[in-house]
């Protein structure tokens, strides 16, 4: 019955957080076995959750460099350092979305945000439209898979995986899928004859790639002091943070500080100077210090529409995982996880088949539902199949996440499609059509990563 109510409210065309929750309380009442109050208590104690809390300060973060002009720094600096390739602003655009996603952790934010300023620069430099909707949706796919995360941070608490294991999980991945749409890029550049968007200047080049390296060095040579030499920890990354504000005004480099934000947070977890939440908590206090002290770009009045706009993002996103607390303990409760189990495990005994099944079935749900609800809803179900096969957890954490953002690029309820279908003029159908050649990259890298677990399990194992 509670499956019944659940695809009749779906139907019906009922928003998916209301229809769990629904559906739960219709079959409370119906079966009359437990008080309705059930539903309330199951909800508010679903996000009761101290990881949870990363949530809406990612979110916040995101919304403060993006309110702040970061993006623009970001862009600035993935064009001085490709820009004068063969296709740059393609190349542009692919590690512009890496540099974000260190900071946004959603898809979303980065199509929204850093993508408004590529389609526009691309269009004015003689790209199609399509092809600029085509490169920034499938880079918009980085934001959740490089860490920080937010469907990472809800999938670690739903499958009580470690947040700081499944954010490294995402390192290697995130590097290989930049790569396979850089080759993609350069594919359609020599196919259509494109020549460089900006002239290549070295000096220009020479001073991107010693901000890349200052972003290399200084982890390391902090580590370095700590390890090697005994120096207080905390002490010393105080002592490195200002040397980093020195060399930045020294030099004045353009994103210097922003691309340190996913350094100072891995840093920080893999360390243990603080949880995945008290690192959310840092990249707020990060982007507040950069946009109202150091570059003076962030207003109070903007921080306070930043802040309602974050509050409005957070409620929607805690609403869904409250009713999907509900849902999937009476998924549970009412023995649909364990015949679905059953069921699996009676048609197969292969973690490759079941890997294969897992793929078709987060495609298709992404296509249809929002990547918070599918993760509320897919975790139960599948997650206890996947352990019993022996398929890591954090390996089917990252596998989950890809599908559901590929998920994201897809009709009828790709959000990523009617983002930039608005920020780039065009109909949704073309839209569409212009995202299709992207998922081949997109599709061989969630082969790769399905069926080699070593790339994302590499890294967590020498941490945690």
């Amino acid at each position: 019955m509670l499956k019944i109510f659940f695809l009749v409210f779906m139907m019906g065309g009922i928003p998916v957080a209301i229809a769990m929750a629904g559906a739960s309380l219709a079959y409370i009442l119906s079966s009359g076995n437990l008080p309705p109050f059930v539903v309330i208590h199951r909800m508010v104690g679903g996000i009761d959750s101290f990881p949870l809390l990363a949530v809406p300060f990612f979110i916040l973060a995101g919304n403060l460099m993006n309110n702040a002009g970061i993006t623009t720094r970001i862009y600035n600096f993935a064009l001085s350092l490709v820009g004068w390739m063969k296709g740059g602003l393609g190349h542009v655009n692919v590690l512009g979305s890496v540099i974000f996603a260190g900071m946004s952790g959603t898809a979303i934010a980065d199509a929204a945000g850093l993508g408004t300023i590529e389609i526009k620069a691309m269009k004015e430099h003689g790209y199609s439209a399509e092809f600029a909707v085509g490169v920034t949706a499938a880079s918009a796919t980085l934001g959740p898979i490089i860490p920080p995360s937010l469907p990472f941070v809800i999938y670690g608490m739903m499958a009580n995986v470690s947040i700081g294991a499944l954010f490294l999980a995402g390192v290697l991945p995130g590097a290989m899928l930049a790569l396979l749409m850089m080759i993609t890029v350069a594919y359609f550049a020599h196919k259509n004859k494109w020549g460089a968007d900006f002239k290549f200047s070295s000096s220009r080049l020479a001073k991107a790639l010693a901000e890349l390296g200052v972003v290399i060095v200084w982890p390391l040579l902090l580590w370095v002091v700590v390890a090697r030499f005994g120096a207080p920890a905390q002490l010393s990354v105080f002592a490195g943070l200002a040397l980093l504000f020195v060399i930045d005004r020294i030099f004045k480099f353009e994103a210097l500080l922003p691309i340190m934000t996913p350094v100072l947070l891995i840093g920080g977890m893999t360390t243990g100077l603080f949880t995945p939440t008290e690192g959310a908590i840092a990249a707020c206090v990060w982007a507040m210090i950069l946009g109202f002290a150091w570059y003076g770009t962030l207003s109070w009045k903007m921080f306070v529409k930043v802040c309602l706009d974050t509050i409005e993002t957070t409620s929607t996103v805690l609403f869904i995982v409250a009713a999907a607390s509900i849902f999937g303990w009476m998924l549970t409760a009412t023995g649909v996880t364990t015949d679905i189990a059953n069921w699996v495990l009676g048609f197969t005994q292969s973690a490759w088949v079941f890997l294969l099944l897992a793929n078709l079935l987060m495609l298709f749900v992404g296509c249809f539902l929002e990547p918070t609800a599918a993760i509320t809803i897919l975790v139960p179900i599948l997650l206890p199949i996947a352990t019993q096969l022996g398929v890591d957890p954090v390996h089917f954490g990252l596998v989950m996440v890809l599908n559901l953002m590929i998920g994201l690029l897809h009709p009828p309820m790709g959000l990523v499609l009617f983002v930039l279908a608005r920020v780039a003029n065009l109909s949704f159908e073309r839209t569409t059509m212009a995202i299709l050649p992207w998922l081949v990259p997109l599709l061989l890298s969630l082969a790769v990563i399905t069926y080699v677990p070593s790339i994302v399990l590499w890294l967590p194992k020498m941490f945690f």
